[in-house]
């Protein structure tokens, strides 16, 4: 009957199960091979795989778990496994789904390697060196030199990021992996180099990203050729520093200025996109204009001020102020500050504007010159003394400068503080207003007459004074004749006999008489003669010898005949 088994049969069947039980048959499978087999069973500790429905084995379920922790497989899922070893005496077969992956995984890997194509992985940690890569659940190697086409500045920014490789080296037997990004980057760099160099020409507007900043400009990656961004081709304004304008990584939209096609040289604009604010530069700022501009950079020399954007002018030091006498322009504004200037003059070829700023408000010393003519005189305070004179104020940071030698006709002053000290009011005359070079002086002494206008006249040559020695030098005597005015008596006229020094025949306080030799107003010279009056008076001693014996002797005759006279009568 059909479908019913005869004894026969049935005992054919069990002596067959029998034997492959007894003898198992493992087909094709050997070591080291890959085999499909089905999921008969998963449960927590192990997952059973069925690999040609006689014999089962059992694969540790930890290798079936994704990096959640989950199971990613279920009954009747067929799998490929790797066969680890098999056991002839008992039948039985050690299998790995792991190893079965990594086996795929590496061959691959051979054909990409031997393709020259590339695969995808996740850089999974930094280590000595370089990085572990994941790449299908195999860790391959990606040297540090290996990572980009320059050093990069942040090596932990890479992790947990997925890149395309190149495969370098496989190692099956030691299972190792070298990978390469960079070797992809210059690929690409220079399949991109040479498109540029076909199509890069001078005034093209080209797109690329800045890789590296300087001090005189920024390299910018124009897609496998560097160009270089020079900083005076920024921006129409002065910058001191490209970091000023520019970031690193900064995609940036330039014009090509030049292009050495030899060397593979390109020059780059990025003022050159927008139209010179310097072009009629005269028309929109004439000479004498007043505007208001914003303090930019200040330097030792000056200060510059954005007019508009793009358009700095100076203002020299000397153009701040009218009256102060500035060391630095800091003095007188800070960057940031709103100023208001007055054009001074335009250079359009050499794009410099010059400025001033002391200019908006009226010249005080315009003022002063018409407040205080010559011959005015005024009040004010003593500001300051030095060894040569006093500085008095007059206006808001004008000085007046009164001279030692214009204190007092007739006193010698060695310093102004003898007499004043500051915080004093004085009263002087306006002597001279030099506009010009800022200078106002002054005079106290010019307050009154000077007394040696009727000196001359007082005193002519010939005429004998009395006077006080005040002053004893090697070379004379110093004779003050009146209060203020004194005369100089030299050593030469002293004596007619050697004089060795004059503190030898006079001191200080004695009161002399002397003959006036020399006199001038203009100079202030007094000169006296002691030897003078003395010869004078040698000459009259003869005179008064001569006629005092012919007085005495008359009056002896006289008297003698007088008495002979008598002893006669007698």
């Amino acid at each position: 009957m059909a479908g019913l088994e005869t004894g026969h049969d049935s005992e054919m069947n069990f002596e067959s199960a029998l034997e492959n039980y007894l003898n198992p048959d493992f087909g094709d499978l050997e070591e080291g091979s890959i085999t499909k087999g089905e999921i008969v069973r998963v449960d927590d500790d192990n997952v059973l795989v069925d690999v040609n429905f006689k014999s089962e084995g059992q694969i540790p379920t930890a290798e079936f778990r994704d990096a959640a922790g989950n199971i990613n497989v279920k009954v009747g899922d067929k799998v490929d496994v790797f066969v680890v070893r098999k056991n002839e005496s008992d039948g039985t077969i050690t299998r790995s789904f792991e190893k079965a992956k990594r086996m795929q995984v590496f061959d691959q890997l051979e054909d990409v390697q031997e393709n020259n194509r590339v695969v995808k992985g996740h850089i999974m940690r930094r280590i000595k060196g370089g990085y572990t890569v994941d790449i299908n659940g195999v860790e391959a190697f990606l040297p540090g030199s290996h990572v980009d086409l320059r050093p990069v500045p942040d090596m932990d920014a890479l992790v947990n990021q997925e890149f395309e490789f190149r495969v370098l080296k496989i190692n099956r037997r030691r299972s190792n992996v070298i990978v390469s990004r960079r070797v992809l980057l210059e690929e690409e760099r220079d399949s991109k180099r040479q498109d540029l160099l076909r199509t890069l020409e001078e005034g093209q507007i080209v797109t690329g990203k800045a890789k590296n900043i300087t001090e005189y400009g920024v390299f910018v990656d124009l897609g496998g050729l560097d160009g270089l961004l020079h900083i005076t081709d920024m921006s129409w304004k002065r910058i001191r520093h490209p970091k000023e304008m520019i970031q690193i990584g900064q995609e940036l939209t330039l014009k090509v200025l030049s292009f050495d096609r030899d060397n593979n040289k390109v020059s780059l604009g990025l003022k050159q996109l927008v139209p010179d604010p310097w072009q009629d530069i005269s028309a929109r700022f004439p000479e004498g204009t007043k505007c208001t501009g914003k303090v930019t950079n200040l330097v030792d020399y000056g200060a510059f001020v954005e007019l508009e954007p793009g358009v700095e002018g100076l203002v020299h030091i000397s153009e701040m102020s009218w009256t102060r006498k500035l060391r630095h322009p800091s003095q007188m504004v800070h960057t940031g500050d709103e100023v208001e200037v007055i054009i001074l003059g335009v250079d359009g070829e050499k794009k410099r504007i010059s400025l001033g700023m002391k200019q908006v408000r009226p010249n005080p010393w315009e003022l002063v010159a018409e407040k205080y003519p010559e011959g005015t005189i005024l009040e004010g305070v003593i500001k300051n003394i030095t060894e040569f004179g006093m500085f008095i104020g007059i206006e808001d940071g004008i000085d007046g400068l009164i001279h030692v030698s214009d204190i007092s006709w007739t006193k010698k002053i060695r310093h102004p503080n003898e007499l004043y000290k500051v915080g004093d009011t004085v009263q002087a005359k306006v002597l001279t207003v030099d506009q010009e070079n800022e200078k106002f002086t002054l005079g106290i002494k010019q307050l009154v007459d000077d007394p040696w206008g009727h000196v001359p006249t007082t005193y002519p040559v010939g005429c004998t004074v009395k006077g006080i020695v005040t002053n004893i030098t090697d070379f004379g005597l110093f004779v003050e004749v009146e209060e203020g005015i004194e005369g100089l008596v030299h050593v030469s006229e002293l004596s007619s006999k050697k004089v060795k020094t004059p503190a030898e025949m006079y001191k200080e306080g004695q009161e002399i008489q002397a003959k006036v030799i020399h006199v001038s107003a203009e100079e202030r010279r007094l000169g006296l003669s002691i030897k003078q009056i003395k010869d004078e008076e040698e000459h009259r001693k003869p005179k008064e010898f001569h006629s005092g014996p012919q007085e005495a002797g008359q009056n002896l005759g006289d008297l003698l005949k007088q008495a002979q006279e008598e002893n006669e009568s007698n």
